[in-house]
């Protein structure tokens, strides 16, 4: 249940094509307490409610906890949650062992593409696709319980 995780920033959009899967997804935050963090998640038909504890200091670990709901279940929890949905296509590619999660935003959070390695353990190896940008681990400006509240067209 602890999470190891590398985020990136992408600079260009060329691993649409490399892409085996494309999912979207709606998103909000019952809580935003970076203590503990609760997300309710719409994906295709799926819902999810997620618990993710504070980050190391690094930023590269915390733990979570996600739990399966109904799509109807997770629509009414979407009414609850905090002012600032997430809205955005997820692609998932696939390098060497690794699958990456790029995110591409909506809304007010247009123009920002994110990609997400989750690893086994914070000093595994891994291929660096030529689309990935600089590392973001750890800016917590870029996780989405904080682009919900100050999303990316709102930064100077």
């Amino acid at each position: 249940m602890i999470e190891i995780e590398r985020k990136f920033l992408v600079n260009s959009e060329a691993f649409k094509p490399e892409a085996f899967r494309a999912t979207r997804i709606v998103q909000g935050f019952l809580n935003r307490d970076p203590e503990r963090t609760v997300r309710v998640r719409v994906r295709d038909d799926e819902g999810f409610l997620t618990v993710k504890g504070l980050s190391k200091n690094d930023g590269l670990s915390r733990f979570e906890w996600e739990k399966e709901i109904s799509k109807d279940e997770a629509k009414l929890l979407l009414e609850l949650c905090e002012k600032g949905t997430i809205d955005k296509m997820r692609y998932e590619i696939k390098a060497g062992i690794h699958t990456f999660e790029v995110d591409q935003f909506f809304g007010d959070n247009e123009g920002l593409i994110i990609a997400e390695i989750e690893l086994e353990t914070e000093n595994e190896l891994f291929t660096k696709p030529d689309w990935l940008g600089a590392e973001v681990t750890g800016d917590i400006k870029y996780y989405n319980s904080q682009l919900s509240r100050q999303p990316f067209k709102t930064w100077v």
